[in-house]
């Protein structure tokens, strides 16, 4: 013990932040109008004024080809912001899409969550060495050789990360929601596929997502990527292209791409066919200050604008999270909602399908509360063989799949599309983004997800007439029903229930 708490004293002695003077402040390009961006949307836009038109990504093969043509077909600027970014094939090729169109003289300016970039220094050295690129790590752990570390030696400010994601061409269109960049968010390799959610935006919010980048590119906690990962190397460039060409021939990536170009949503988007339907939508975000204040001001939380732009359900709440922690705070508001009339359906994923095991403590110890009040729980399934062809497509054709959407709908009107998990560490620790959009199209199609997809693609969690739990998994020869929760070990089981009385919800 003598020997940890020596190491544990010379980490925190020997690293601090660096200091932020001499960065200079920079904010969105405006005048990016007679952009091939500016000029493709300009007559949609000013048909409606006022308004954002809204096209949903839900598979994600449209996902990661709506972010490559923006990035190929900028002219002035890029600003992309995520909590994760992966050294990956995705990773890479976006990483090169950037790169190409910095070659062209466009500005980019990337905003990374540092927590995540393990592995990335020197890309990230050699990105931000172009000419044309400038790279900034938010809320930047200090110790780069060993990361954990940073939580040992400054656990208050380190535990709060920037979970933002947004990325956005010429000022002029914008992709706001859940996905990260990485494999599983896009369908690619043969891992497991986050089944996710995106919009694309034009009009006036995406003048809005832009104003939220610039918020947090120049705030407190975004730091000059160069100050902390240094310079790039002599060969550096040399060995970025090198890893470019050979990502590009990897064959998972050819075999990707190719499948890529086959997709009718490509085509559309390459001919400027996507149909967008125009809406009032606000873009809500917390402030950058959230990071660096533990007092917990409302006043920077994006949970409390969230509750007054969308109201209190009257009719319905669809709520799709895949950390879906309600707090007892959360659980009695839902479980009021549910006992006024309220129809609250949940879905999340099931202990066999979450990514984060620990998480689920948090939900199993809420969710008898939640069912004796009527409110109808759905787990995902880690397999989705059951769903038929077409929509099974909407998770890049894969048969394993991992909830990772976050959105919800109240009263078949208007539907949120961003950041935002319903757990205390979105509400109180993680800075968060999102879209409120007033747009009864998308909410029914949620709604109907719940009514026709999610049943067969999830355990229904009911309460027996014993009164004890059980699961229901529908299948195309009948209902299976399980006692325990299913695809899950007695050992794994356990370990989510010792943790499920452990107080480190707030963690959660």
């Amino acid at each position: 013990m003598p020997v940890f708490i020596a190491v544990a004293a010379l980490a925190a002695g020997c690293g601090s932040l660096p200091s932020l003077e001499g960065r200079t402040p920079t904010t969105a390009l405006v005048d990016t109008d007679t952009t091939r961006l500016g000029r493709a949307t300009a007559p949609r836009v000013a048909a409606q004024p006022g308004k954002s038109g809204i096209h949903p990504l839900g598979r994600p093969t449209d996902a990661f080809a709506a972010r490559a043509v923006l990035a190929a077909g900028a002219d002035r600027s890029l600003d992309a912001q995520y909590y994760i970014w992966h050294g990956d094939q995705t990773g890479y090729l976006l990483f090169e899409a950037l790169w190409d169109a910095a070659d062209r003289g466009v500005r980019v300016r990337l905003l990374l969550d540092d927590n995540n970039t393990a592995g990335l220094d020197e890309t990230i050295a050699v990105l931000d060495a172009h000419a044309n690129i400038e790279v900034r790590l938010y809320n930047p752990v200090v110790h780069r050789g060993f990361r954990p570390l940073n939580y040992l030696t400054d656990f208050a400010r380190v535990n709060r990360r920037m979970h933002n994601k947004s990325f956005t061409a010429d000022n002029q269109v914008a992709i706001v929601g859940g996905r990260n960049v990485g494999n599983e968010y896009f369908g690619a390799g043969d891992e497991v596929v986050f089944e996710d959610f995106d919009v694309v935006a034009v009009g006036q919010a995406v003048r809005d997502v832009s104003r939220a980048f610039d918020l947090y590119w120049n705030s407190a906690s975004a730091y000059p990527a160069s100050s902390l990962v240094g310079p790039a190397p002599p060969d550096g460039e040399a060995r970025l292209k090198a890893r470019f060409a050979a990502t590009r021939a990897d064959p998972a990536s050819t075999a990707y791409l190719d499948a890529l170009r086959d997709t009718p949503f490509l085509r559309d988007l390459l001919a400027g066919r996507v149909v967008y339907e125009w809406d009032d939508a606000r873009v809500l975000r917390d402030d950058p200050a959230k990071t660096l204040d533990d007092t917990q001001r409302t006043d920077v939380l994006l949970l409390a604008e969230l509750v007054k732009t969308v109201g209190t359900p009257k009719r319905s709440l669809d709520l799709v999270s895949p950390y879906f922690v309600p707090g007892k705070e959360g659980t009695e508001a839902l479980v009021e909602l549910a006992r006024r009339g309220v129809a609250v359906r949940v879905l999340t994923n099931s202990l066999a399908a979450t990514d984060v095991a620990p998480v689920h403590a948090g939900y199993a110890k809420r969710r008898r509360d939640l069912l004796d009040a009527g409110v109808q729980l759905f787990e995902l399934k880690p397999s989705v063989r059951d769903l038929e062809p077409k929509e099974r497509k909407s998770l890049g054709g894969s048969s394993s799949a991992s909830l990772h959407a976050k959105t919800f709908a109240i009263d078949g009107e208007r539907i949120f599309v961003g950041s935002f998990n319903f757990d205390p560490r979105s509400a109180l620790l993680n800075t968060e983004m999102g879209l409120v959009i007033e747009s009864p199209a998308l909410a029914s199609q949620l709604s109907a997800a719940f009514e026709k997809i999610i049943p067969r693609a999830a355990y229904e969690v009911r309460l027996a007439a014993d009164g004890r739990m059980e699961w229901i998994e529908r299948t195309q020869s009948g209902e299976i029903r399980y006692e325990t929760e299913p695809g899950a070990g007695a050992a794994k089981r356990g370990w989510i229930g010792f943790l499920s009385i452990l107080p480190i919800e707030w963690l959660l």
